[in-house]
């Protein structure tokens, strides 16, 4: 079996980390969007009034379409909630508003690791795109130093999903706090709540997993052509 690339077997248990981590978040939201809230807030109402608590009456909540879509733009000061978010009253759909909003308090106070991750993104994707060419070149014209440079690019991958992890954790525990401060969500609710923003968090660290798996495939790849070429 000369014909079988092992280094895979470095990025199979990570690819099955991510497919788990995934397969979590979707049965978690499933399983407590059928739970409603007792105060019956809406996702929407939640994020409005988060917002607005904050002194953020100028950042928008808007629905959008899709499932798990939910996200919040710096640039357009734009909360967006999904379809099984913005109307919803289940604790599910409450916790993810409130996470997005955390996101958008962060921006506002100047989180420090939003800040850092804001920077990468253009370095980010420079790296991701052309440090796979760059290694390609590398290992084509069998430069060991222009084929490491592409490893080195693409690892701004993991740079920025290792900042990502506090700013999600971030989001989250501003999230969960706000919700009892406020008393939009009560005690088994606000468990049911951090089950839900829990499951979500593992995807991120399961990227990380996946990038930090990648990098190494590549640097065992890389060295073992520098020495069938020596």
């Amino acid at each position: 079996m000369y014909w079988f690339d092992y280094t895979y077997l470095i990025i199979l248990p990570a690819f099955l980390f991510g497919l788990y981590a995934q397969m979590k978040v979707s049965s978690t939201f499933s399983k407590y969007q059928s739970v409603q809230s007792s105060r019956g807030v809406t996702g929407a109402q939640a994020a409005r009034r988060i917002l607005d608590d904050n002194g953020l009456y100028d950042v928008a909540v808007v629905k959008i379409s899709g499932n798990l879509t939910d996200n919040f733009n710096p640039k357009t000061r734009t909360v967006s909630l999904s379809d099984s978010v913005y109307g919803s009253t289940s604790v599910a759909a409450i916790g993810v508003a409130a996470h997005e909003c955390g996101h958008a308090v962060q921006h506002a106070t100047g989180y420090t690791p939003i800040k850092i991750r804001s920077a990468l993104v253009p370095v980010t994707n420079f790296g991701s795109s052309a440090g796979f060419v760059i290694l390609l070149v590398g290992m084509l014209f069998g430069s060991y130093p222009i084929a490491m440079l592409g490893v080195l690019l693409y690892s701004l991958m993991a740079v920025f999903q290792a900042v990502t992890l506090p700013v999600e954790f971030n989001a989250s525990k501003r999230a969960l706090a706000t919700l009892e401060a406020s008393g939009m969500l009560v005690g088994e609710e606000l468990k049911m709540s951090r089950s839900v923003l829990s499951a979500a968090a593992m995807t991120y660290v399961a990227a990380l997993v996946s990038s930090l798996a990648t990098i190494l495939r590549l640097l065992l790849i890389v060295g073992s052509s520098r020495r069938r070429d020596r």
